[in-house]
């Protein structure tokens, strides 16, 4: 089965799907409001669900060359103390690979880079759909509308083709926490290749990269809206005090550099990942927290499901249905997960309950620790073929 699709969404979900129905043989364009490719955002990790999945499009093995094995780190408390350590070596020989990170600019790029050139459109908004034939699907883009046999909805946490779909779904609440994040514009000697530091009410945290620069982002129970004049220096005053090197991670950071965003989920989940010709992806299906590290992963889950989906079901119809079927229990597990990890880690700002959280990863047995990770990350995607 063959057609053309639609994707909604330039990011790395809508992307990852493009390049899965691509590979089945459908016709398939991008469109992305955006006006300019900036791929805004500092950088992420890559379970073995994502990099097994990104295997299954045909990418692995490129980003895999520029992304940087996380073999070593943990969670620390601000005095530097460890509360657990990260085995990178144990989750290799566990799951066939570590966990990487890489900068999303350059993961975006190797998305694009695996399109056919022109498949790409940016600059133009999807501001409503055309349902009205039973077996298509106008959309309109700019001056031009496109018929499609499928549309993606990969247009993020504030999907507006979630809003017209689902009308009276609530959509996207504030998580309680806002982040603040930036790529260090000079190489840094780091000792461990990832880290989290978990305070009352604020986590701060790094990933390095291949070119010794790292990411680092700054997590802080806030109200929604709060910006800064000065946002390095108030993360300068709010960290200043902490263990290394987290202030050797800001001063290597341009202000200029730092971006903040309010996290915002899906607490109330879709009944439904699909309506019509119409497939929900991504955060526009389920978003979630970033604290298990698993959007991005689960995303492109989505999009390998899809794509398999679509190559071994008899019709639209069918293969829509066993998506939704295969796709929204698992996600919205993860989602689950994770908004509960973050009230466990960086929302907990009682002393008492600190206190007692650290206690309790002290003393959790290494191999607990590892069940946890693989509980969302041992995910292999289906065949393509």
């Amino acid at each position: 089965m063959g057609g053309t699709a639609v994707v909604v969404g330039g990011g790395i979900g809508g992307l990852a799907a493009a390049i899965g129905l691509h590979r089945i043989g459908w016709d398939v364009r991008v469109v992305e409001r955006a006006g300019t490719l900036a791929d805004a955002g500092a950088g992420i990790s890559l379970h073995a669900n994502g990099l097994r999945t990104l295997d299954a499009l045909g990418v692995g093995r490129a980003v895999r060359a520029e992304a940087r094995p996380q073999y070593s780190g943990g969670t620390r408390t601000p005095e530097g103390d460890w509360l657990s350590r990260m085995d990178g070596a144990a989750l290799e020989r566990a799951l066939g690979t570590p966990i990487v990170g890489i900068r999303r600019a350059v993961l975006h790029r190797l998305l694009r880079e695996a399109l056919p050139a022109g498949c790409l459109r940016i600059g133009v908004t999807v501001s409503g759909l055309d349902r009205t034939a039973p077996d298509r699907v106008a959309v309109p883009v700019g001056d031009d509308t496109l018929d499609a046999d499928l549309v993606v909805a990969a247009d993020g946490v504030g999907s507006r083709l979630r809003g017209l779909l689902f009308p009276g779904h609530p959509g996207p609440v504030y998580s309680g926490s806002t982040v603040l994040r930036a790529v260090t514009e000079r190489p840094l000697r780091l000792r461990g290749d990832f880290e989290l530091t978990w305070g009352g009410g604020a986590e701060f945290g790094h990933i390095a990269f291949t070119d010794g620069r790292a990411e680092w982002h700054a997590v802080l129970t806030a109200p929604a809206g709060v910006r800064h004049s000065d946002p390095l220096g108030m993360l300068r005053r709010r960290f200043g005090g902490w263990h290394d090197p987290i202030p050797e991670l800001l001063d290597a950071t341009r202000p200029e550099a730092v971006l903040h965003h309010d996290m915002h989920e899906l607490a109330t989940p879709l009944r439904s990942f699909t309506a019509g010709r119409v497939a929900l992806l991504g955060d526009a299906a389920h978003a979630m927290t970033p604290n298990l590290g698993q959007g991005a992963c689960q995303a492109l889950e989505d999009a390998a499901t899809l794509a398999a989906a679509l190559a071994h079901e008899p019709s639209v119809a069918s293969a829509l249905a066993r998506y939704d079927a295969e796709r929204r229990p698992r996600s919205q597990a993860v989602a689950r997960a994770a908004r509960q990890a973050g009230r466990m880690g960086q929302q907990l700002s009682r002393p008492a309950a600190v206190a007692l959280r650290n206690t309790a990863l002290r003393l959790t047995p290494s191999r607990v620790a590892m069940r946890a990770i693989l509980r969302h990350a041992d995910w292999t995607p289906p065949s393509l073929g």
